[in-house]
């Protein structure tokens, strides 16, 4: 069975954070807080972003006294996620570090306190590529370190299921199609930007992962405990919209 297209240079580029600065501006506060509060956060600690992004969870944390890297696949979100670590202070005073890089692919061992992988981050990969970036992330740890996973709750999104949605700004808009593949678990998006009177096609898809499956993936990559909730800090049931899992190594 042939792979589905991904278009990630267009999934996560300059329209990605045009069209989502919104919601993640809304979420970014409430964020920062789960994940002090989940990952038993302290100043002095190691911490590295997965999947950092443009530094909208690194900087924060920085800025709260831990010592943190972000790596991100992305050079034009690396340079986004720098300039505001200037514009804190954060680069001069040493707080913050941001590397270009896989996260299939990590260069350190036993170096992380804690690491954070938020808002559906890590589910853009084939099912080895994902079991992979947990062993990975195993490995980066400190023993007794603690991985944070934050994403969308199979079975909430299985009952909101909408074959369509959209976004609107101004007069453009990001439209996306879904279409589930009940054998492989993705959910094969089909997104259309419309901007500036332009129109681009970005196929994409998500892996969607129950907590029971995650849990047996974090403990073959040599995790040794799991937990689940849901984003309110409550128990995972079928009406968490998102999932927290936290891993310790």
């Amino acid at each position: 069975m042939s792979e589905p297209e991904f278009d990630f240079e267009g999934a996560f580029d300059e329209n990605y954070l045009y069209f989502y600065a919104e919601l993640l501006d809304r979420r970014t506060d409430s964020d920062i807080e789960l994940i002090w509060r989940h990952l038993e956060l302290e100043p002095g600690m190691e911490v590295l972003d997965l999947a950092c992004g443009h530094g909208r969870i690194a900087n924060r944390l920085a800025a709260r006294g831990c010592r943190v890297t972000g790596l991100d696949s992305s050079e034009y979100f690396l340079h986004l996620a720098r300039q505001d670590a200037r514009d804190r202070g954060l680069e001069r005073e040493g707080a913050v570090e941001y590397v270009h890089g896989d996260m299939r692919h990590l260069p350190w061992t036993d170096r992380f306190d804690r690491i954070v992988n938020w808002f559906t981050a890590f589910n853009y990969f084939d099912d080895k590529g994902i079991q992979r970036v947990l062993v990975q992330a195993a490995a980066a740890l400190k023993p007794g370190g603690l991985l944070g996973l934050e994403m969308n709750s199979f079975a909430s999104l299985l009952r909101r299921f909408v074959p369509t949605s959209v976004i609107r700004r101004g007069e453009d808009l990001m439209i996306d199609e879904h279409q589930l593949d009940v054998l492989t678990g993705r959910m094969l998006v089909e997104r259309t930007i419309i901007r500036d009177g332009r129109t681009r096609r970005v196929p994409f898809f998500t892996r969607l992962l129950t907590y029971t499956e995650l849990r047996s993936w974090l403990l073959a990559a040599g995790f040794t405990q799991t937990s689940g909730s849901g984003a309110d800090q409550g128990p995972l049931t079928v009406d968490s919209r998102r999932m927290i899992v936290i891993a310790r190594r």
